[in-house]
C-alpha cells in the first residue's frame, strides 16, 4: 500500500475516534469543551490528510483503483459524520445532513452511470469545490462556536440577546458575530451542495434518457 492510500485509511480509523469522543463529552466522561476542541483537531488532521493525499499521488504517480474508490468514501464518511454530530449535539438543525446526505447518494449515482454509458468520469464544477471549502470551515467553526445554527438570527434587545428554546441567552457582540459568520458559511455550503448537485444533472441529461 503506498503512501496516499495510508493517509486515506489514516483519515477512515479518525472517523470512529471523532465519534467515541463527542460521546464521552456527551455522556460526561469528557468535558464538552473539551472533546469538542479534540473533535475538531482530528477533524482538521483528517481534512489535511484528504488535500496531502491527493498531492502526492498526482505528483508522485501513485494513482490507484484502490485510491480512487476509498478517498471519495473516505471524505464523505468524515464530513456526513461531522454534521451527524453536530445534529447530535443539537449546533445543527437535521434537515442540513439530510440534504448532503442525498446530494451525495443522487452524484455518486449519476456519476456511475456516466462510467458505465461512456466510460467518462464527471468532473467537479465549481459548485463541487465551493461545497468542498465552505463545508470543511463551517465545520471546523462550528466546533468552536459557543452558540447553534443561526442562533443569532432569533433576538431581541440591543444587547443582542438571543430568544432559544423560550429562554433569553445573553451573546456578547463578538460571539453575536462569529455565530453570524460560522452559520452564514454553512448555509453557503447548502447552497451549493443543492446547485453543485443540480449542475451535475444540468451537465449531463442525456445520460438519463434511454436510447
Amino acid at each position: 500500500m503506498n503512501l496516499p492510500n495510508k493517509l486515506t485509511v489514516f483519515r477512515m480509523i479518525l472517523v470512529p475516534i471523532f465519534i467515541v469522543i463527542g460521546y464521552l463529552g456527551i455522556l460526561g466522561v469528557m468535558d464538552l469543551g473539551i472533546a469538542f476542541i479534540v473533535m475538531d483537531v482530528i477533524f482538521i488532521i483528517a481534512s489535511l490528510t484528504d488535500k496531502l493525499d491527493g498531492t502526492i499521488a498526482r505528483k508522485k504517480n501513485l494513482v490507484t483503483n484502490f485510491g480512487k474508490f476509498l478517498d471519495p468514501i473516505a471524505d464523505k464518511i468524515l464530513v456526513i459524520s461531522a454534521l451527524v454530530m453536530l445534529v447530535e449535539f443539537g449546533k445543527l438543525p437535521a434537515w442540513i445532513p439530510i440534504i448532503v446526505i442525498v446530494r451525495e447518494f443522487l452524484v455518486s449515482g449519476y456519476r456511475l452511470i456516466a462510467v458505465e454509458s461512456n466510460g467518462k468520469v464527471i468532473a467537479a464544477n465549481i459548485w463541487g469545490k465551493l461545497k468542498t471549502v465552505t463545508q470543511m470551515v463551517a465545520i471546523i467553526l462550528m466546533f468552536i462556536d459557543k452558540h447553534n445554527f443561526f442562533d443569532f438570527a432569533i433576538r431581541t434587545g440591543s444587547k443582542s440577546e438571543a430568544l432559544v428554546t423560550g429562554l433569553k441567552i445573553y451573546m456578547p457582540t463578538g460571539e453575536f458575530a462569529f455565530n453570524i459568520i460560522v452559520s452564514s458559511i454553512m448555509l453557503i455550503s447548502v447552497i451549493a451542495t443543492i446547485f453543485s448537485g443540480i449542475s451535475y444533472f444540468k451537465g449531463g441529461k442525456d445520460l438519463l434518457k434511454d436510447a
